[in-house]
């Protein structure tokens, strides 16, 4: 055989096996086909029973940010609406009782013995007790020795050395942190409501105290999250004197802390927030230090990028659309999971080819110039994408996260936020403590007031943290 014949020989076998390639790659893709349009068809039956479940028409689109039509209705409850009676406060809470017998009877006017009824007709008057400060004077007497030295007498252990009591410091910073109230208006109540004449300068005294009360309970707090192996993080801004500075909070089922930084940078973070159990986020750079099998990245967020990429030019918004079918299954399969009727194994069987097309889209997509880079840096997380599927108490949604900051930022629009370190530090601390309080079934004010009581005298703050990790 000649050289010639040689390369010619090698030629041909290299096109039959590019031949079997294509061939094996053609079978792949129509196979991929009809199973899209599989999935398809369930999707859009799906989409329609939700629709008939929910009264008609298209299921809301998550994070698409269209305005609602108006329907026509009147405000308020509809007809149909299980209306939400006012709960009668227990009888070891009722503070007197007031026994109402009639008269005369309304049938025929004669007049009616005062006979207990056995099940009474309840009607509960909540009122406010006139409010007057309980002032207590310490008289410090002097007295003279007869050796001639005077010694004066020294306040009971536990005594404030200011003139504010630990129910009021709480009263004051639950004004200031919970109800964003400014400085001047807490002033002008605590004189209107309590007859409390208080200068400015002591209310911000005020705020260090509760500061410093509750130092150690947010420690703890901080020490059960980053002991749990489920948690959300997320951030936002936050001002310090007008210049920019970065609000966190790490939040589980049972706590809540928030923290404030100059920069929220990845090396901050990474001191913070340690690197155990998983991290439920967004798909913040700052964020790269956690490993990606441990970490939940927010389907909220990639629905509104997929929305995004519906709103772009054709090739972009054909995959957009795509994507926010097979998203919103994969996500009615994890709520059906979730509320019992499925298991987690069936939800991620019944979802698995789904997955595999949203992953295949997300590689389509990075052909595309207008979403190019987007479904790159999604698919950089592919490793996070679905751990929700798999792992006991996973959540496919930051949302716990967000609802979490929402009150701070509702403060930082009010306020503008600190013009201090120490005001930082009392904002983070604070709602750290309003918050976790909360998931702890705390009464916060009773509890803030103890912690508040415990520093004066020196002592240990009460527990905050009763629940498991």
């Amino acid at each position: 055989m000649t050289t010639f014949e040689a390369r010619l020989a090698k030629l041909e076998a290299l096109v039959e096996r590019q031949a079997s390639v294509i061939e094996r790659q053609a079978a792949i893709i129509v196979e991929k086909d009809a199973q899209i349009a599989r999935l398809t068809r369930r999707v859009e039956d799906l989409e329609r029973r939700l629709g008939e479940r929910d009264g008609g028409g298209e299921p809301p689109k998550s994070g698409e940010g269209k305005p609602r039509e108006p329907s026509g209705r009147k405000p308020g409850a509809q007809p149909g609406h299980k209306g939400h009676q006012r709960k009668m406060v227990s009888p070891d809470k009722v503070t007197r009782t007031e026994e109402c017998f009639p008269d005369a009877c309304r049938g025929c006017g004669g007049a009616l013995a005062r006979s207990a009824d056995a099940s009474p007709v309840l009607h509960q008057v909540v009122e406010i007790p006139a409010l007057s400060p309980d002032v207590t004077e310490f008289r410090l007497h002097r007295v003279k020795c007869a050796c001639g030295m005077t010694t004066c007498g020294s306040l009971p252990a536990g005594t404030p050395r200011g003139m504010m009591g630990p129910r009021l410091v709480a009263f004051i910073a639950l004004l200031s942190a919970n109800c964003h109230v400014s400085r001047r208006k807490v002033q002008q109540l605590l004189r209107d409501v309590l007859g409390v004449d208080i200068a400015l300068g002591t209310l911000s005294e005020s705020e260090a105290l509760a500061t410093a009360a509750v130092e150690a309970p947010v420690r703890e707090a901080l020490q059960h999250a980053l002991a749990a192996p489920v948690k959300h993080a997320d951030g936002t801004t936050w001002y310090r004197h007008h210049a920019f500075r970065a609000l966190w909070v790490l939040a589980t089922k049972g706590v809540t802390v928030f923290t404030t930084f100059e920069s929220g940078t990845k090396v901050a973070l990474s001191r913070w927030l340690g690197n155990h159990g998983i991290l439920i986020s967004d798909r913040g750079t700052q964020l790269g230090f956690w490993s990606m099998r441990r970490r939940q990245i927010c389907w909220s967020h990639l629905l509104r990028k997929f929305a995004w990429y519906a709103a772009q030019d054709v090739e972009a918004a054909n995959i957009g659309r795509a994507l926010l079918t097979y998203a919103r299954y994969v996500l009615h399969e994890w709520h059906r999971a979730r509320d019992g009727h499925i298991t987690r194994a069936t939800a991620a069987r019944n979802t698995a080819p789904a997955r595999d097309t949203i992953e295949l889209l997300l590689r389509s997509g990075r052909q595309v110039p207008s979403i190019a880079g987007s479904c790159s840096h999604i698919l950089e997380h592919s490793d996070a994408l679905w751990n929700f599927l798999s792992r006991d108490g996973v959540e496919p949604t930051n949302n716990h996260a967000e609802r979490e900051l929402r009150g701070f930022v509702l403060w930082r629009k009010t306020t503008l936020g600190s013009h201090s370190a120490r005001g930082d530090a009392f904002a983070a601390a604070l709602k750290s403590i309003i918050q976790t309080c909360r998931k702890q079934g705390r009464h916060v004010w009773n509890y803030l007031s103890a912690a508040i009581q415990a520093h004066a005298a020196g002592r240990s703050a009460p527990r905050l943290v009763t629940l498991a990790p």
